[in-house]
């Protein structure tokens, strides 16, 4: 069976990518499975940019087709911040704490109590026999200073979506966020690339 390494340490990346997989005759690994491998430089300016170094350099540590995907927040009121430094907002060793510490501070220092704001995914796929594709999605919704719900990780408890008026991207179960959400939207892209690709 042929095997599909997901290029994050990120686990609930990992749950919601291997569960749009599963259908697909493959076996999912993630990076987990391959000890202390070196973290990709990340240098891309985009999302693509960024998506497309993480497949490449994790094939090539690999050996095997290997999908990334990098994603973010793009707040309308930072003009687009912090986009590509999502995971590191609040600095190099943010969590999901900090960096929502940071969202709200900034946001306070606007005197704004919401803004508009898209999660946007590119997912890129670097087969070892060196093809590459990628897909792309994105997810409309408004951040405001007060969180809720429990689920999800990230911004998810201040990102308040379009699709489902009054709830965050965090009270979505993960069959409801599959649905409506920017890595949602890029995955079903993918998974029909990647029935193309392992018939």
């Amino acid at each position: 069976m042929k095997k599909i390494v997901l290029a994050t340490k990120n686990q609930g990346k990992v749950r919601e990518l291997r569960k749009a997989l599963s259908h697909l005759p493959v076996e999912v690994l993630s990076l987990a499975d391959f000890g202390d491998l070196p973290d990709a430089v990340e240098d891309g300016r985009t999302f693509a940019e960024n998506a497309r170094i993480k497949a490449n350099f994790y094939r090539d540590q690999t050996g095997f087709d290997c999908l990334a995907d990098d994603s973010g927040l793009e707040v309308e009121a930072f003009d687009g911040a912090p986009g590509v430094y999502s995971a590191r907002f609040a600095g190099f060793h943010a969590d999901d704490a900090t960096n929502n510490e940071k969202l709200c501070t900034e946001l306070k220092k606007r005197q704004l109590t919401s803004s508009p704001a898209a999660y946007a995914c590119v997912l890129a796929f670097a087969a070892a026999d060196g093809s590459e594709c990628w897909t792309e999605g994105r997810c409309d919704g408004t951040v405001r200073l007060t969180p809720h719900g429990e689920n999800g990780f990230g911004y998810d408890p201040y990102f308040y979506t379009a699709d489902y008026p009054g709830r965050t991207m965090a009270d979505l179960t993960l069959e409801e966020k599959e649905r409506i959400s920017h890595r949602g939207k890029a995955m079903r892209a993918m998974v029909q690339k990647l029935e193309e690709y392992l018939k």
